[in-house]
């Protein structure tokens, strides 16, 4: 797996957000979004994932836990069909596959940073950190929400098209990317707990 595909598969975990003790209001905005998403703390989950590679005509499937530790850490490792595991703490990625470790620093990726910061913005609710350089669009209610990110830097748009984000309350239930190489992946998380 290239270095831009594994920084972009684990783009998405950082969308992982635990529970909000607020009230929803009837009328959901990207206001009370990113609020909601930003109370979460500390996490953890199940995903299940399956990727449309263009190089392969199978989708390709894996499941495994992710875990999100305010303010920076985020955790995921694959259990199937093979043990990997990646980590951000901070700037410094972590991967390890096969008995090997590979250690990345994001400043040498500066498309796949910001990327990633855009996401890590998320979690902190911060709405106009997230706009520097994503279009965002919501819709649905709380109870069902979409949230549609389209990159406006180059560099970001080169690794990933747009990213679909989907939930309720202040849960992501599902995340959906599409590469800049056509590739997709579609990855469905449920909560430590949830029913």
């Amino acid at each position: 797996m290239s270095r831009s595909k594994t920084f972009l598969h684990l783009a998405f975990i950082l969308t992982l957000s635990g529970p909000c003790q607020s009230t929803w209001a009837a009328n959901w905005s990207l206001d009370q979004l990113m609020s909601a998403l930003a109370h979460g703390g500390n996490g953890m989950a199940t995903f299940t994932e399956r990727k449309y590679l263009a190089v392969v005509d199978i989708p390709v499937d894996s499941s495994g836990e992710l875990r999100f530790i305010a303010p920076d850490r985020l955790e995921k490792r694959t259990l199937k069909p093979s043990v990997e595991t990646m980590v951000l703490d901070g700037n410094t990625l972590t991967i390890e596959r096969r008995n090997q470790k590979h250690v990345l620093q994001l400043q040498d990726y500066p498309g796949i940073a910001g990327m990633i910061g855009s996401i890590r913005a998320t979690l902190a609710g911060d709405r106009k950190g997230l706009e520097q350089v994503y279009q965002l669009k919501l819709n649905g209610s709380a109870e069902h929400w979409s949230l549609l990110l389209k990159p406006r830097d180059a560099s970001v748009g080169r690794v990933v098209k747009q990213i679909q984000i989907e939930g309720r309350q202040d849960e992501v239930r599902s995340v959906e990317i599409e590469q800049g190489d056509g590739d997709r992946s579609v990855m469905t998380i449920r909560k430590a707990g949830s029913s």
